[in-house]
C-alpha cells in the first residue's frame, strides 16, 4: 500500500515508516526538519529510511499547503498518518505562535487534503495531555478532556475538534490516537529520558519537577506503532460519524522517582538529583484505560519499563559513543 507519513523524520514518525517500508510498503515522508531540536538526528533518521528503494523524502513545513499538496500527489496514498506537530508542553510557554501555525493551522491543511484525496482512513496523533488534571482514572476515551493546562493540548484538542467535523462534512473515515509518555532509541532530546540520560553520563543534575511526586504512563515506541499498525486498517464506520479516538497507552503509571532509579540501573550510575516544583502547564499524572484499544484490536503496550529503558540506553550509548 502507499502510505503519506507527516513528520516522517520525527521519533515516531521514523518508527512508523521503518515498519512500513521492512514490510514492503511505500512511503512518502514529509517534514520540514525544524531546529526545534538537533536536526543531525533528525537526518540520521532520515538517511536510514531512504535505504529503502520504497521511501521518497518531501521538505516542507504543514503550515505549506502548496507542500503538502505535493507530497500527496507524489504519494497517491491509500492511508494518510499525521503525525508532525510542534511537540513539548514547555516549549509552548516560550513560543506558542510555532504551536497555533503548526498544530492548528498545519492540521487543518492536511484536513483539506485528506477532503481532496479521500484516503481509506486518516489517522492523527492526539496526546494525553488533552485529558489535563482529570481527577478520574484511568483516562477513558469518553471522558471530559476540555480543560487544558498547556497551550499544546489546546491546540491538540482543537484538531480534534476540527478532525470530527472534517470527518462529518466529507466522509473521511479518522482516527485520532492520544499517544501516552512515549520513549525508545531514537527518541527526542527535549524529552526526560534524553536529557536524564545525557546528564547522568555527564555527572550534571537532572532537574526533577514536582519533587518527583508525579506520575507517567510509559509506552515503549515499539508497542506504540504496533497499535498503530492494527489500527489502521480499521477504518471507523460511517454512522453517525466516521471517526473515533483511542488511546494508545499501557494503563500502568509509574512514579517518576521509580523511572530515576530504574534509569540509574541501567546506566550503573547515581543521578545528581534538583528537585523543582511543578512547571506550568504539567499534570501531575497520565493514565491510559487500553480498553477501547483491547476492544479494537487485541493488542495494548506492555514492555516492561526496565526493559525499554534498557533497550534506549544502548542505542544512546551506541550513537553517541559515551
Amino acid at each position: 500500500m502507499k502510505y503519506l507519513i507527516t513528520g516522517s523524520a520525527g521519533f515516531i514518525g521514523f518508527h512508523l515508516s521503518q515498519r512500513l517500508l521492512d514490510e514492503g510498503h511505500e512511503v512518502t515522508g514529509f517534514d520540514a526538519m525544524t531546529p526545534y531540536y538537533d536536526v543531525a538526528l533528525k537526518e540520521a533518521r532520515n538517511g536510514l529510511l531512504a535505504r529503502h528503494s520504497g521511501f521518497m523524502p518531501v521538505c516542507g513545513r504543514l503550515e505549506e499547503a502548496d507542500a503538502l499538496n505535493r507530497a500527496a500527489d507524489l504519494a497517491k496514498p491509500d492511508i494518510i498518518v499525521h503525525l508532525a506537530a510542534q511537540a513539548g508542553v514547555r516549549y509552548s510557554l516560550e513560543n506558542p505562535k510555532a504551536y497555533i501555525d503548526s498544530n492548528l493551522i498545519g492540521s487543518w491543511n492536511v484536513l483539506e487534503l485528506a477532503r481532496n484525496v479521500k484516503p481509506r482512513h486518516l489517522l492523527l496523533a492526539s496526546t494525553s495531555s488533552i485529558y489535563g488534571a482529570n481527577a478520574k482514572v484511568p483516562f477513558e476515551e469518553t471522558d471530559k478532556a476540555d480543560e487544558p493546562m498547556s497551550l499544546y493540548a489546546a491546540t491538540k484538542k482543537g484538531m480534534e475538534a476540527m478532525a470530527h467535523a472534517y470527518a462529518n462534512l466529507h466522509q473521511v473515515p479518522t482516527t485520532a490516537f492520544r499517544f501516552f509518555t512515549v520513549y525508545g532509541p531514537w527518541g527526542r532530546p527535549d524529552m526526560a529520558l534524553f536529557k536524564f540520560t545525557d546528564a547522568i553520563i555527564e555527572g550534571r543534575p537532572i532537574e526533577v519537577y514536582g519533587e518527583g511526586k508525579m506520575e507517567r504512563d510509559f509506552t515503549y515506541v515499539s508497542d506504540l506503532i504496533e497499535a498503530i499498525m492494527r489500527l489502521m486498517p480499521l477504518a471507523p464506520e460511517s454512522a453517525p460519524v466516521p471517526f473515533r479516538i483511542v488511546n494508545i497507552g499501557g494503563g500502568q503509571p509509574i512514579g517518576l522517582m521509580t523511572f530515576i532509579e530504574t534509569l540509574e540501573r541501567a546506566l550503573g550510575k547515581q543521578a545528581v538529583r534538583k528537585m523543582l516544583p511543578m512547571q506550568q502547564g504539567d499534570v501531575p499524572r497520565t493514565y491510559a484505560s487500553p480498553e477501547l484499544l483491547k476492544q479494537l484490536t487485541g493488542f495494548y503496550p506492555q514492555m516492561g519499563l526496565a526493559q525499554g529503558i534498557g533497550a534506549f540506553v544502548s542505542w544512546y550509548r551506541d550513537y553517541y559513543r559515551k
